[in-house]
């Protein structure tokens, strides 16, 4: 299977790469303060631009990145979730962001599992990260629910470097003892 035919459905979302067609919902996720600040910030449309330009990127080149994540009924772009390991990240992490109107329906826990899942089977990861600012409370609850422990402080590499972030972890083991929960 070629890298732009990865489709990953679940109950209720398809996981896929990103479109063109996501930039919009994208952008408006980066243009809400609040659910901006602790990705990387506000980001003007321009801007939004390039940093949406860095999943697809991920994918032709690393071969993975971050899938969107899409309503399976409405179509609807709902987020985004999936291994992501930029230059000089402290680890293999597996990543989430969703937009605000998907806050609260259990959409990223569902996401981030079948991510987890597929990164586990075709990466050769032997363990996974989540690097979360310390003031995101919803992040920390995602990924104690996900079975990750806190390691502790992280460092982020430029031009995140100054931006507090604590690194979350688990093993493949801790994971398929973990996942029996989902199932």
């Amino acid at each position: 299977m070629s890298v732009h035919e990865v489709r990953i459905e679940t109950e209720r979302l398809v996981l896929r790469l990103p479109r063109i067609g996501d930039f919009d919902r994208f952008a408006e996720l980066l243009a809400d303060e609040d659910a901006a600040r602790h990705i990387g910030g506000h980001a003007p449309r321009a801007a939004a631009w390039r940093r949406f330009l860095q999943q697809p990127g991920a994918w032709m080149l690393q071969g993975f990145g971050m899938f969107s994540v899409i309503d399976r009924d409405t179509g609807l772009w709902l987020g985004q979730a999936g291994p992501w390991k930029p230059e000089g990240w402290p680890g293999n992490e597996i990543g989430y962001s969703f937009h605000p109107d998907a806050w609260g329906r259990g959409y990223a826990s569902e996401a981030t599992v079948a991510a987890v899942d597929w990164a586990l089977a075709n990466l050769g990861w032997d363990d996974f990260i989540h690097c979360i600012a310390p003031a995101n409370l919803a992040s920390q609850a995602l990924a104690r629910r996900l079975g990750s422990r806190l390691r502790g402080p992280g460092q982020l590499p430029a031009p995140y470097e100054d931006a507090p972030v604590e690194v979350w972890e688990q093993t493949r083991a801790q994971w398929q003892d973990t996942r029996k929960r989902f199932a």
